[in-house]
């Protein structure tokens, strides 16, 4: 990436950033000089994250934003904030997310009903607000983070998490879509599948020994390689590459009944 398009990205918007991957994503775009607008319910951890981040990086800016990314019109108000406090966003990562769920049919349509609302609509009204601003202004890169498990169909109480997922990368191959009809030439789309990533959300798997998590890499390392492909500007990407790129292609292609058994 060149320094040009690293300055037109200088302003990063992340939701979900109390912790976790966005929390760690955000440490490393401070350490490479990047404004950030950091948004969560948790305030007081964002505040926190926001002292220690201008204290060892003095030159940049982040604001922080208390939000529920289910309250959809505070999306919008504290997007438009954000755009105040930096100046404009370049760049909106659309992290936030919920990993419960339950098998459909159990009776815990609530729970399943929630990661849809929060990982699916919540992710749509950012995607918009994000968007309505990158139209304003011919610029800007918009960032949804999917996950390996969006690419098929998911058994048990993953069923709706995945198809949140898939969702969500589909909403974004929609946009590039539109895109190309209405071309903008700085406005980007990724899509993101990360694979075994340590965060809050899946500690509690990695404690139960899931087999998937034999292939988990530590929120730094998998935090590394999200930044890396953020900034290449890739279209999509399973990350990290290894081995989850291959691991990819076998799970688009072989039978269900091999899928279901990979997780």
């Amino acid at each position: 990436m060149t320094r040009e398009r690293t300055h037109m990205r200088q302003n990063i918007w992340i939701t979900g950033a109390s912790a976790g991957l966005g929390e760690g994503m955000a440490r490393l775009f401070a350490q490479n000089g990047h404004n950030l607008a950091l948004a969560a319910r948790r305030l007081d951890r964002l505040e926190a994250l926001r002292d220690e981040l201008v204290a060892a990086n003095p030159t940049i800016e982040v604001s922080c934003h208390e939000l529920d990314v289910n309250d959809h019109d505070r999306v919008f108000d504290e997007f438009t904030a954000a755009t105040t406090a930096l100046g404009g966003i370049d760049r909106a990562i659309v992290n936030a997310g919920l990993g419960k769920g339950a098998r459909i049919g159990s009776g815990r349509f609530d729970a399943n009903r929630d990661t849809a609302m929060t990982n699916f609509v919540a992710a749509l009204a950012q995607c918009e607000a994000a968007m309505a601003h990158f139209y304003e202004r011919e610029s800007g890169h918009l960032v949804l983070v999917s996950s390996m498990s969006g690419m098929r169909g998911m058994p048990g109480s993953m069923t709706t998490y995945a198809a949140t997922k898939a969702g969500l990368a589909m909403l974004g191959e929609g946009i590039r879509a539109d895109l190309m009809r209405r071309p903008v030439a700085g406005i980007k789309v990724t899509t993101l599948y990360p694979g075994f990533i340590a965060s809050e959300m899946n500690e509690r798997a990695a404690e139960a020994g899931a087999g998937g998590t034999k292939l988990m890499v530590d929120t730094e390392t998998g935090c590394r390689a999200l930044v890396a492909a953020i900034d290449k500007e890739v279209t999509e990407a399973e990350v990290p590459g290894w081995p989850w790129k291959p691991i990819g292609f076998v799970m688009r292609h072989a039978p269900l009944s091999v899928v279901r058994r990979m997780v």
